[in-house]
Formats: C-alpha cells, sequence, structure tokens
C-alpha cells in the first residue's frame, strides 16, 4: 500500500518497485547516493516534474472558462541541487499565466540546501573560487562566482536586521576594540577599521552586541557607536574595558557617565616598551610588574612611585604616561581578584578578534565594505554558537557586581 501511494505521487506511470530495486543494485555497485550521477537524481527530478504538473492542473481548473487557457507543451532548464545536477522539464500553459511555486521560473538551484552550503564554506573563509570546485567536486554541480555572490547577498538584510536589533538594558561588562583591513574603493585600496564591541550579559553569556566600520579608529567614531548602542536600548554599562585611544574613555562617559572605564594593562606596557632601549626592557619590566600585580591599590602606587624613581630620569615619557593615565589604568584594584582578572586587558575581545581573522586571513583587500562586513559577521555566527556557557565563577561574580553598583542590576531572584 505504502509503495503505491508513493507512485502515485511520482505519477502514475512510475514504478517504484523498479526503481528502488534499480537503486540499490547502483548503490551496491558503487555508485553514490547523491552528487553528480547519484542515485536519488532521477527520483528528485520526478518529484518535482509532476509537483509542477499537479500546480498547473490546479492553475487551469481555477480560470475561467472563457479564457480558454490549457497546457502548452514544456520548458527545459538544468537544476542544481545538493544531490547533482539534471534537465528539469517544467509544463507550461497557453496564457503564460501559470507561475509554479516549488521551481520559479527563473530559479535553477534548489534553496535552501545548495545555498546552505555555499554561506556554510563562505563562512569559513573560502574565497568564490575554492566554494565553487568544492560543489563541483562534491555535487557535480558548475556554480559561478556571480551566483556565489548573490547567495551571499542574501546576507545582507539579515545583518542590517541583527545590528539594529534592541539590546539588553544592562550588560555587567564590555570591552571594545578594532581591527583594520584593506578594502578596494574607487580604484584604490584603502585601510578600513571594524569596530567590535563584545558583551557579556546579566547570564553572563559573551554576546557581539555590534560591528561598524569606518576609515580609521578614532575617539569620534566609537562616539557614533555608543551612541548607537544607546539607541538600541544599553541604558547601563558597569564597567568598559579598552584600549589606551586618547579621547575613548570620554566618548563612553559622554553616553553612560556612570561607566567603570579601565584602560588596557597590556596596551600600556606594549605602548611604554616601543620607548626603553632593549638593553633595559627585561629590567624595567622586572620593575613595573610591582606595580600592575601589586594586590592593592595603595601598593601599586608606591611601586608606581619607585619605578619612577629608578627610570624616570632615563625614560621620563613613559612614567609620564603612567601617571597621566593612573586612574583609568587602575580601576581594577577596587574589585576582587575573579572580575580584575577579566577586566585589567582587553584580551577577551583581541582573543574574539583572532577567531575572526583566521576566517579573514586569506583575504587581500575585501572588493568593498559589503564584502568585508558580510565575511565578518559569518563568522561572528560561527563563533557564537559556541557561546552556551557562562564565563566562569559568574554566580559568585554577578553577586560581586551587584553589590559594588548597587540598584544597576535586577538579578533574576530579587522580587
Amino acid at each position: 500500500m505504502e509503495k503505491e501511494k508513493k507512485s502515485a505521487a511520482l505519477g502514475s506511470d512510475f514504478d517504484f518497485a523498479a526503481f528502488e530495486k534499480e537503486a540499490v543494485r547502483q548503490l551496491k555497485s558503487g555508485k553514490p547516493l547523491s552528487g553528480k550521477e547519484g542515485v536519488l537524481t532521477p527520483l528528485i527530478k520526478r518529484i518535482l516534474e509532476n509537483a509542477i504538473q499537479g500546480e498547473l492542473e490546479a492553475h487551469l481548473e481555477e480560470e475561467p472558462a472563457e479564457g480558454k487557457n490549457r497546457r502548452n507543451g514544456k520548458t527545459s532548464k538544468t537544476m542544481k541541487s545538493e544531490h547533482g545536477a539534471f534537465e528539469l522539464e517544467a509544463q507550461r500553459d497557453r496564457n503564460s499565466t501559470f507561475e509554479p511555486e516549488i521551481v520559479k521560473k527563473r530559479q535553477t538551484t534548489l534553496a535552501p540546501a545548495l545555498e546552505g552550503k555555499i554561506l556554510s564554506l563562505y563562512g569559513l573563509g573560502m574565497s568564490y573560487s575554492d566554494i565553487s570546485g568544492h560543489i563541483e567536486e562534491m555535487y557535480g554541480i558548475e556554480v559561478s562566482p556571480a551566483t556565489i555572490s548573490s547567495v551571499t547577498d542574501k546576507i545582507i538584510p539579515v545583518i542590517e536586521e541583527w545590528r539594529s536589533r534592541p539590546l539588553d538594558a544592562v550588560y555587567p561588562m564590555v570591552w571594545m576594540d578594532a581591527m583594520h583591513y584593506k578594502v578596494k574603493e574607487e580604484g584604490r585600496v584603502v585601510p578600513k577599521a571594524i569596530y567590535t564591541i563584545l558583551g557579556v550579559n546579566q547570564k553572563g553569556l559573551k554576546e557581539a552586541l555590534g560591528i561598524y566600520v569606518s576609515e580609521a579608529e578614532g575617539a569620534n567614531f566609537w562616539l557614533q557607536v555608543l551612541t548607537d548602542l544607546s539607541n538600541r536600548g544599553v541604558k547601563d554599562i558597569l564597567i568598559a574595558s579598552i584600549d589606551n585611544l586618547k579621547g575613548f574613555p570620554e566618548a563612553i562617559t559622554t553616553i553612560f557617565p556612570a561607566t567603570d572605564v579601565q584602560l588596557c594593562i597590556v596596551h600600556q606596557i606594549r605602548n611604554s616598551l616601543r620607548y626603553v632601549a632593549s638593553k633595559d626592557q627585561k629590567a624595567f619590566l622586572r620593575d613595573l610588574k610591582e606595580v600592575y600585580r601589586a594586590s592593592t591599590k595603595a601598593l601599586a602606587e608606591q611601586k608606581l612611585q619607585e619605578l619612577g624613581e629608578a627610570w624616570g630620569k632615563k625614560y621620563p615619557v613613559v612614567i609620564k604616561s603612567w601617571n597621566t593615565n593612573w586612574e583609568r589604568l587602575s580601576q581594577y584594584f577596587k574589585y576582587p581578584e575573579d572580575i580584575r582578572r577579566i577586566i585589567y586587558t582587553t584580551n577577551v575581545v583581541e582573543g574574539f578578534h583572532r577567531q575572526i581573522r583566521k576566517v579573514t586571513k586569506t583575504k587581500g583587500a575585501f572588493t568593498s565594505d559589503t564584502a568585508l562586513m558580510k565575511l565578518i559577521y559569518m563568522a561572528i555566527q560561527n563563533i557564537s554558537k559556541k557561546w552556551t556557557q557562562p564565563m566562569r565563577n559568574w554566580s559568585l561574580t554577578i553577586s560581586q557586581l551587584a553589590v559594588f553598583f548597587e540598584g544597576r542590576l535586577k538579578l533574576e531572584f530579587e522580587v
């Protein structure tokens, strides 16, 4: 009975039992189930052709009798699917009013299966030519770069929707940093900065809050980025960890005045070593560790004074930088060790960037801002799939933050 139902769905003249027997024989002989010359390909072809025929019959029944519409031959086109390419014969009507739903008139690929494969490969950083070669090898289908581009372009509105989605009102911690790429623009290659904001929500889960593109990194653009966060619903950020870009802390406190801004200690160390002779770097770092690894802020300030006494005459610019930025550099001393470890550097967002660069590293210069944004968005979606567990010791951390920032967090057990 079941085979009779299947035969009816495939057409009254289709011998399902014979097809099943032949398919088993072909599989035993080594013929693949899918791909070029796959066993399933003729079955898919038959199902689609009969489905279109059924759609046409329903369409003709609905048309007014005076229209005298009727069948008018067939058209043939090559369809590409994950199970292989095949010639699809679709019936036409005389008045050309029939619009099939299962396979559109100008459709040549069976979405979303094949499109999903293309997007998956694209999200891994593969070039259009590599994707085309892989699809042809796996499925026996030739897919042009133009087709691949049109498929990946379908995520553009998805990206825009993601970038404008509403955000939580409060984020306990955020890290902000920029990556730098080259993009072709009006016949020349120009540098572009991709601004990323990585946050931790009140459940302790990482979340990419947004990505933005600009020609260069600067505090003024960061102000626009922060304004966008505010417009999307963010009312408060407890702690922001950032690099030492001039004007950046002021940009944050302009939009979120109650935020504790922590300058990255690692960035400050790197910048300092640029102005310390190589023969002195080992000794200088040894003394510097006494500052940023101190157990208390008071002890750190004592060690900073000693650092100035030992190295101030030789490297006055370096010591001045530490003293000038000290208030922002030393914010982490007010917190317990678990919180200090998370916020005293921007390592969290830099690790996030390293994962993105694994995907983008094969690219030279991107053809446009859109091409750059598409690939970074796909990389972020793949990376964020792993963000299913709260950060380490988060239950303790969020409890401590609730004490430090009394009244600014709403814990789930509160009423």
